[in-house]
């Protein structure tokens, strides 16, 4: 209905002496910096949680606006919904820069969402609880591969020359230290760069540089790891998240074989560390078998 004839509408039922309800064309606020338990708000300060906006009536620290009297309720957030997200991914843009603070710009969160339509199950597959212990999962792992998203490729140089197989029949085109990590879970192997270029429609087999050039590029690799790869594990880092199979069998396919049954406890509990915190900061639960 539009805005003319709803005014004429009004004018009319005035002179009846009767009410009419005007639709509202106000866009809810968009939403503050999501809630952290571990920061400290004063008074004044506000933050989003479960999309809305709240104001801290004085100092808290660890206490869930919503529940804590300290908490003033500022109204729907981000269209109102629980998320406030326009790409519709289960992590909003605010809670994305919470969890990196420190990322390379190169790790963009457009990136990322644009990236994610090559794997539309992920994140978008069962409750609204599993879609965000899955992106936590993923990012919590993506972390722990890249020094918090800082680390475009691998530091170790010297390792460069190591990651060409050539027992494949398509050897290493592009050179043979030309395969080394790079990208949110650090892609290595050249059978692995023809894997995921095959399956994403990108000549990474001969163009290994678009990993680290690119940032959706690198995003879809990782991508394509997560959702498809089981590697040294018995699933993939998706089916270990939606199947509520415990976030240690995510470590376990990307580097299980190196980190898990105790070989390497402190990279198991880095990576566990990062995603009890991204839970936190989703505001949802870990669910068990975080170890592996």
């Amino acid at each position: 209905m539009s805005r003319r004839i709803i005014t004429l509408l009004a004018a009319f039922v005035a002179v009846l002496g009767l009410t009419v309800l005007v639709p509202s064309t106000a866009s809810a606020a968009a939403c503050a910096a999501a809630w952290n338990s571990s920061s400290v708000y004063t008074g004044g300060m506000t933050a989003s949680h479960n999309g809305r906006n709240w104001q801290a009536k004085w100092w808290t620290q660890n206490e869930t606006p919503g529940s804590a009297q300290v908490w003033a309720d500022q109204g729907a957030c981000g269209g109102g919904g629980g998320n406030p997200n326009p790409s519709g991914f289960v992590v909003s843009e605010a809670q994305f820069n919470q969890m990196f603070p420190n990322r390379n710009s190169f790790y963009s969160y457009s990136g990322l969402t644009s990236a994610m339509s090559a794997y539309p199950a992920f994140a978008k597959t069962g409750s609204d609880t599993v879609r965000k212990q899955e992106a936590a999962a993923f990012l919590a792992n993506v972390s722990h591969e890249t020094g918090g998203l800082v680390h475009i490729v691998e530091q170790n140089t010297a390792n460069y020359p190591h990651y060409c197989d050539w027992s494949q029949s398509y050897g290493c085109p592009a050179g043979q230290a030309a395969y080394y990590g790079r990208g949110p879970i650090q892609l290595s192997w050249n059978f692995n760069y023809k894997a995921a270029g095959d399956a994403l429609g990108i000549d990474l087999l001969g163009n290994p540089w678009r990993v680290e050039r690119e940032s959706a590029v690198a995003w879809k690799t990782g991508l394509w790891y997560w959702n498809t790869q089981s590697g040294p594990g018995t699933m993939t880092g998706h089916n270990a998240m939606v199947n509520q199979a415990g976030f240690g069998h995510s470590i376990r396919s990307i580097n299980g074989s190196l980190e898990c049954d105790g070989k390497n406890p402190a990279q198991v509990q880095s990576r566990v560390n990062n995603y009890q915190r991204f839970a936190q900061i989703l505001g949802v639960p870990t669910g068990g078998n975080l170890y592996c």
